[in-house]
């Protein structure tokens, strides 16, 4: 049943697809690139990682981007993909120890490279070293902070999360939703707009009401519908931190029908994000323009999202890249 249903939301999705030029061959970059960082990966490891497709997954998302830019950017993509998998895969990190990940990766992305990132170690700064370089380089503090506040959000998304699993509490639909929006990283994604276009929003316009409202629902569209894609894999793992799995528990009603019920309030909420963007006033014309292709580059997180997860391997049977990704010398 979940894949007719994702087939038939991606059919009513208005959002044209689109997907860079440089996709494949910096996916080939990546693939080349990920044993230089020391990841404790076999061959079988990164085949899967290589079969993820990040590189396509950035390129859905910034289709204008040049070809070093989307290697940032794939590079950023894979980091935040392995850690996802170290918090939340079988063996996965206590809760202390994603806090202090949180707090070792704030510190580098805020501070810079030198020095010591308690919590963040071994490949995973390596990694993060290398591809924030650039946007570190080249962006103004205002972004950069902005960027690091937008990372602090996610994870500190996943530690509740963890937390939550651990006392094996599992979440109400309404407090499931807010807490999906810090784990998705789809708010540090939207970031990531600014670097590519080079054109930073100024405060008051990045958190205008109407663009702030665009922005969570880009980020719950693409959310339910990775939730509806995922629903086999979360039964196991998640500790009902799926929407599906939220709205069966809360409304006594089967998987099945839960799946149902997702899919009723995803198309609800593509038709006001479609309404809400058609409606966004003008901000004069020196913002106009970066107001557009920022939300054209919410847009394309939307239509993005369901392009790669329908492509990516990430979502068959065959489980995170790293087996323990909690034991000693995995990922820190």
């Amino acid at each position: 049943m979940p894949d007719d249903v994702l087939r038939s939301l991606r059919a009513d999705c208005p959002i044209p697809p689109r997907l860079s030029p440089y996709a494949d061959r910096v996916q080939r970059w990546l693939d080349d690139r990920m044993p230089s960082v020391g990841l404790p990966l076999d061959s079988p490891a990164l085949d899967r990682l290589s079969r993820a497709r990040f590189a396509r997954y950035a390129g859905r998302l910034y289709p204008q981007a040049t070809e070093p830019d989307l290697r940032v950017i794939a590079a950023l993509f894979t980091w935040f993909f392995l850690v996802d998998d170290a918090c939340d895969g079988p063996d996965r990190l206590h809760p202390d120890q994603i806090m202090a990940l949180r707090h070792g990766t704030l510190r580098l992305l805020r501070d810079g490279p030198r020095g010591q990132h308690p919590g963040l170690t071994g490949p995973l700064r390596r990694l993060l070293v290398r591809a924030w370089r650039e946007p570190r380089r080249r962006m103004p503090d205002r972004w950069q902070e902005q960027f690091a506040d937008a990372v602090g959000h996610h994870l500190h998304g996943v530690w509740q999360e963890a937390v939550d699993k651990a006392a094996g509490r599992p979440p109400g639909v309404a407090r499931y939703v807010e807490l999906r929006r810090a784990t998705s990283a789809a708010y540090v994604s939207y970031s990531l707009i600014e670097f590519v276009t080079g054109r930073a929003l100024p405060d008051a316009v990045y958190h205008h009401p109407r663009l702030r409202e665009i922005a969570d629902l880009g980020n719950d569209l693409l959310s339910w519908y990775n939730d509806i894609a995922s629903l086999e894999r979360d039964r196991a793992t998640s500790g009902g931190h799926n929407l599906v799995l939220a709205l069966a528990a809360e409304r006594v009603v089967g998987v099945n029908a839960a799946v149902g019920l997702a899919a009723e309030r995803w198309r609800a909420a593509l038709r006001r994000f479609v309404e809400l963007r058609a409606g966004v006033p003008s901000f004069g014309p020196a913002l106009d323009e970066a107001v557009t292709e920022h939300l054209d580059g919410i847009a394309a997180a939307v239509r993005g999202t369901i392009e790669w997860t329908l492509e990516s391997a990430r979502y068959g049977k065959e489980g995170p890249l790293v087996d323990a990704p909690g034991r000693a010398g995995a990922l820190s």
